[in-house]
């Protein structure tokens, strides 16, 4: 008898630990979302759309790179029409390579590995709801107005630095 009184302690001790570790972990056994969870979320979210609209942009900083390129250095005939064709062919690579089929499988990759089950439907929901799609909407222009309102707060400082700049190009040699 007074070998069981000595083990019922023992045994509410091992019960009580395995229930907290079991409880600490339960984060970690989150669902993992699967593959059409994620494709709804991607969905809803514009995923593909926002790919869509970047490359264009990324091709035309490119195609800047180029031509600066070209204007520092005087090409000839011969080598303008190398720097097209390698323009031309990068271009190429970056629609290949930001492709939405080729990014896809990166993004579902990455969404399970960063999101548990739960997380990725209370996304899809509320990109799904009229404030999520609102949301959508209206991100483009929230974005160009910080960056206008970026440019704007800078313009002062991009002054004072400009003043700064030329006081030290106008100051005499010391000797």
């Amino acid at each position: 008898m007074l070998r069981m009184i000595r083990f019922v302690p023992s045994l509410l001790r091992r019960a009580t630990l395995l229930l907290v570790l079991a409880a600490a972990s339960a984060p970690v056994l989150a669902a993992a979302p699967t593959d059409g969870d994620i494709n709804r979320l991607l969905s809803a979210s514009r995923a593909q759309s926002m790919i869509d609209t970047m490359l264009p942009q990324i091709e035309a900083m490119q195609q800047q790179q180029f031509q600066q390129v070209a204007a520092q250095r005087k090409l000839n005939a011969q080598q303008q029409e190398q720097l097209q064709r390698i323009q031309a062919r990068t271009s190429q690579t970056l629609r290949q390579a930001l492709s939405w089929q080729q990014l896809r499988p990166m993004y579902v990759d990455l969404y399970k590995k960063t999101f548990s089950k739960e997380d990725v439907l209370a996304m899809a929901e509320f990109y799904e709801s009229p404030a999520g799609q609102s949301l959508l909407d209206k991100t483009p222009a929230l974005m160009q107005n910080v960056m206008v309102a970026i440019q704007t707060r800078m313009q002062p400082l991009f002054a004072d630095l400009q003043k700064d700049l030329e006081a030290i190009v106008n100051e005499p040699e010391k000797k």
